[in-house]
C-alpha cells in the first residue's frame, strides 16, 4: 500500500509534458551561463514559474529566481535547483551541444532547472491535493560557492517565506534508475588555499644569483602529497588536490614568485584544521630550505560546508522515493567527497534532505570497461567531464522525486 503522498505524486506526474520539458532542457544546455551570469537561464525559469501561477521575482542574490505559491495552511517547503555552468569546452557530440565556446553544462545544472520547472508546474496544477506553501528557487553560482549565501543575504526568507524544510537533488554518474540517500553526512566540506612562494628573480644563465621559486614550488607540491598519506588517520577521509601552478613569463627568466592553488576535501573541521596547519608548516619549511627571501603567503579562499542531511527529513524523503520509483531504487552509498553550497540555505538550522539521481545512459554504462559496479562507475563520464551527458530518460523520474518529496513534507 502506498502512502497518500506517493499516490498523489504519481497522479500529478502521470501526464508530464515530457516533450516540452525535453525541449526546455536542450535549450538550456545549448546556452550555458557561468556563475553570476545566469540571466537567460533565470528568465526562462521565471517565465515558467509565473505561467504556473507562482509569485515570481528575479535578481535575488544577483541572478537568482524565487517563486512562491501559497496554498492554504500547512508547512513551507523549499525546492532548489542550481543554474550555473562551467568553463569546460563540450566534447559530447550531442546535437544540442553547447553553442557557447569554452562553456558547458558539465555538472547537470540545466537538468536540475528542468526538473524544478516540471515539478513546480505539476504541483501548481495539482494544488487541490495538498496544503501549505511552496518556495522554489533557481540558485546562481553554486560552482563558486557564492549563490546560496547571496540569496540569503538578499533577504530570501524575509521577502518570501521561511521554509520548514529544504529539498534538493543532483544529477550524477551511475546507471539510470537509482536515487542515493544518506540520513546524515552525504557531501564533504571543501576549502581552497593559495600559496605564493617568493624567490629572487634573474637571468636563466646565472641561477647562482637567484632563488628559484619554481624549484621550491616543485618540491612543495611533492611534499604536500604526504599530508593525507602521512598526517591524516586512515579512518578519516580527506583529499588534497594541487589544481594550478603558475610562474614565469619567458624561457630564460627565473621569476620572482610562483603561485600554487590547492583544494581540500574533508569531512570534519578537525581534519581540515590539521591539513591547513600541515600545509602552512610544509610551505614555510620548503621556502626556508630553498633560501627564499621571505616566508610564503598561504591564503584561505572559497569554502563549502559539509552537507549533513537531517535524519528524519531524509528518511521520509527516501521512503516516498522508493514508493514512487520502485523497490530497490533507493541506495545509500555513504558520503562522497564532492561539495555543495546548499547547506548555506539552512540558515538557523532548517532541516534538509539532499539526494542524488543517477543519469548515465544504458548504452554508455554497458560499454564502460569493468565487470562490477565500481569499475564501471569509475569509467563513465562524471560531473565536470567534457563528456558528461545525462540521459534524457531521467527527466520524468527527476520531476517525480521533487514532487513526491514536496508532498511528503506538505500537509
Amino acid at each position: 500500500m502506498t502512502t497518500p503522498a506517493a499516490r498523489t505524486a504519481l497522479d500529478l506526474t502521470a501526464r508530464l509534458p515530457v516533450g516540452d520539458l525535453t525541449d526546455f532542457y536542450q535549450d538550456l544546455h545549448r546556452h550555458p551561463e557561468l556563475s553570476l551570469q545566469e540571466h537567460r537561464t533565470a528568465a526562462k525559469l521565471a517565465g515558467r514559474l509565473a505561467g504556473a501561477g507562482f509569485e515570481t521575482a528575479e535578481g535575488v542574490g544577483g541572478t537568482g529566481v524565487a517563486g512562491l505559491l501559497r496554498n492554504g495552511d500547512g508547512p513551507t517547503v523549499l525546492l532548489r535547483a542550481d543554474m550555473d555552468a562551467l568553463p569546460v569546452p563540450e566534447e559530447t557530440g550531442l546535437p544540442y551541444a553547447s553553442e557557447v565556446p569554452g562553456v558547458m553544462h558539465a555538472c547537470g545544472h540545466d537538468l536540475h532547472v528542468t526538473w524544478l520547472a516540471g515539478a513546480a508546474e505539476a504541483l501548481a496544477a495539482g494544488r487541490d491535493a495538498w496544503s501549505g506553501t511552496l518556495l522554489v528557487i533557481g540558485q546562481p553560482a553554486e560552482e563558486t560557492g557564492q549563490g546560496a549565501l547571496a540569496m540569503i543575504e538578499d533577504g530570501l526568507y524575509e521577502r518570501f517565506a521561511r521554509p520548514d524544510v529544504l529539498l534538493g537533488q543532483h544529477a550524477g554518474p551511475g546507471p539510470v534508475g537509482f536515487y542515493a540517500h544518506s540520513a546524515g553526512l552525504i557531501l564533504s566540506a571543501s576549502t581552497d588555499l593559495d600559496i605564493v612562494v617568493h624567490g629572487r628573480g634573474g637571468h636563466g644563465s646565472r641561477p647562482e644569483t637567484t632563488v628559484d621559486p619554481v624549484v621550491a614550488a616543485a618540491y612543495l607540491v611533492t611534499r604536500l602529497q604526504t599530508v593525507v598519506s602521512r598526517e591524516i588517520a586512515a579512518r578519516d577521509s580527506a583529499v588534497l588536490t594541487v589544481g594550478r601552478i603558475e610562474a614565469g613569463t619567458r624561457h630564460n627568466i627565473i621569476p620572482s614568485e610562483a603561485r600554487i592553488s590547492l583544494n581540500l576535501r574533508t569531512q570534519s573541521d578537525e581534519v581540515r584544521d590539521r591539513m591547513i596547519a600541515a600545509i602552512r608548516r610544509i610551505a614555510a619549511g620548503e621556502a626556508l630550505a630553498a633560501g627564499c627571501p621571505r616566508e610564503p603567503e598561504v591564503t584561505l579562499g572559497a569554502a563549502f560546508p559539509a552537507t549533513v542531511n537531517d535524519a528524519d527529513a531524509d528518511r521520509l524523503t527516501a521512503a516516498v522515493h522508493e514508493e514512487v520509483l520502485g523497490a530497490g531504487t533507493v541506495l545509500d552509498f555513504g558520503p562522497v567527497m564532492g561539495s555543495e553550497d546548499f547547506p548555506h540555505l539552512a540558515e538557523g538550522g532548517i532541516p534538509y534532505s539532499y539526494w542524488f539521481v543517477t543519469t548515465t545512459s544504458a548504452d554508455v554504462w554497458d560499454a564502460a570497461p569493468g565487470t562490477d559496479l565500481m569499475e564501471k562507475f569509475l569509467a563513465v563520464p562524471s560531473n565536470h567531464s567534457p563528456h558528461f551527458a545525462p540521459d534524457l530518460s531521467t527527466i520524468t523520474p527527476g520531476v517525480r522525486t521533487l514532487v513526491s518529496a514536496a508532498l511528503a513534507h506538505l500537509a
